[in-house]
């Protein structure tokens, strides 16, 4: 599956440009997952990078499908200079990881929590998934391979989070669209949820 991690950097560099760091991580009884970081301004963006060397499979399911199945990475943008969020390559290539480590399908809609501030002093523990297409295209692969999709991670506070639960992420979304939320902002406060 080198191959497929080939596409999809290649993918990444002709959306977000050349990366000027990456850093790899390893787990126990998982592959190496790499974090990239691409700086475009103000906008500092990390994606992940061996996520999606395999299928996620369906926890329920006794077998796991080695070709067929979502594959994924993961994307963070954040504006750079407010926090130290060079620290969040960790906690992102936990998240890419998981699917390997704990059986889960990463998908739009979905919390993600890391346990832990995403960076030093971060107001987040926890990152809704959203949904792909935006600033990466998703990537076809030969069939009978599913595309590869960079899905964006928007940080979430741990109130947004629990409100998240009870009404969705539609709502949420909707919630930080109508406040002008700068989910960019590594240091920003909740939304209002009354």
């Amino acid at each position: 599956m080198a191959d497929v991690l080939a596409l999809v950097e290649a993918r990444l560099r002709m959306a977000l440009g050349e990366p000027d760091a990456r850093a790899a991580v390893t787990f126990l009884g998982a592959d190496r997952i790499e974090v990239l970081r691409f700086t475009d301004g103000d906008i500092v963006r990390y994606a992940t990078l061996g996520m999606s060397a395999a299928p996620m499979a369906d926890p329920t399911s006794p077998l796991a499908d080695p070709v067929e199945g979502p594959r994924a990475e993961l994307l963070l943008s954040v504006r750079a200079g407010l926090a130290d969020t060079d620290k969040v390559l960790r906690p992102l290539a936990v998240l890419a990881a998981s699917p390997q480590v704990e059986g889960v399908v990463v998908a739009p809609g979905a919390s993600l929590d890391v346990g832990e501030p995403l960076w030093p002093g971060a107001p987040f523990t926890t990152v809704l998934v959203a949904e792909s297409g935006g600033l990466v295209e998703d990537l076809d692969l030969d069939a009978p391979l599913d595309p590869v999709r960079f899905l964006p991670l928007l940080p979430m506070t741990p109130n947004e989070a629990a409100w998240k639960r009870v009404h969705g992420a539609g709502a949420l979304q909707e919630r930080w669209l109508g406040s002008g939320t700068d989910l960019r902002d590594p240091l920003r406060r909740s939304v209002a949820l009354d």
